[in-house]
């Protein structure tokens, strides 16, 4: 994934305030605003580990 500079280092900065890793705290940030969209409804219930259903 390709992200400005300055994406990086805040989401490096939540990360390590958070103890997450930049990955983790990646996803964290992706479910949170898919969640918010509404987007995430059939993940909502489902693990972490577990991977999506196929479309």
């Amino acid at each position: 994934m390709r992200v400005r500079p300055e994406v990086l280092a805040a989401v490096e900065t939540l990360a390590a305030a958070e103890l997450r890793s930049v990955n983790a705290q990646v996803e964290m940030l992706l479910r949170e605003a898919l969640s918010r969209r509404g987007a995430l409804r059939a993940l909502d219930t489902a693990p972490a580990s577990e991977e999506p259903p196929s479309p």
